[in-house]
């Protein structure tokens, strides 16, 4: 058998004309300390605050604080599954979930991914974690009532829906039952 410098040149020419040069690069990191669900992450200098960062377990965070040599990052999953010396990726985009009608009824996670088994949420439209909130001129005002279902509670304190109420009582006393009671109140109304 013989090797004719033709046929080595001809297999060279045809496997460099599908040779696809893609080069992907991204920043990644080494999570310093974790504990209550956020991570301190040394090696991101180019992370954004609110942006969507990947543990190497496939856990998903957000960048929440920004200081001279690490990050911090709140986790958007299972924390158990973190540990010192975990690789960490930027994404390069910022957290935002999925808004509008597609979201009536449906039970989502953080992330806006969808936890009830009812398939995949079918929205355009999307929108930013962290915004500012708009300010008090702006606000629509609270006009509508909103009955609790507990008439002693609703005959002494006047709430508006849209309205933020305070809960405040000792343990066992039935402040979680007051809430649901509330929520359930709300159906079909």
């Amino acid at each position: 058998m013989q090797i004719r410098p033709e046929e080595i040149t001809q297999i060279l020419k045809s496997q460099l004309a599908d040779f696809d040069k893609r080069l992907d690069v991204s920043e990644s990191g080494t999570v310093v300390a974790v504990g209550d669900g956020v991570a301190k992450i040394y090696g991101l200098e180019k992370a954004m605050a609110g942006e969507l960062v990947e543990f190497g377990t496939g856990v998903q965070g957000m960048i929440l604080n920004l200081e001279e040599e690490s990050v911090g990052a709140v986790i958007l999953g299972e924390a158990l599954s973190i540990r010192e010396g975990s690789a960490v990726k930027r994404t390069g985009k910022i957290v935002q979930v999925p808004a509008g009608e597609a979201l009536l009824g449906r039970v989502v996670n953080a992330l806006g991914v969808p936890v009830d088994g009812k398939g995949e949420l079918k929205t355009k439209e999307f929108r930013r974690v962290e915004i500012k909130a708009p300010g008090i001129v702006e606000r629509q005002s609270v006009k509508e009532p909103l009955q609790t279902g507990i008439k002693a509670i609703d005959a002494m304190i006047p709430i508006g829906r849209g309205q933020r109420e305070l809960i405040i009582g000792d343990r066992q006393t039935g402040k979680t039952a007051v809430a649901i009671d509330t929520i359930i109140n709300q159906k079909g109304k």
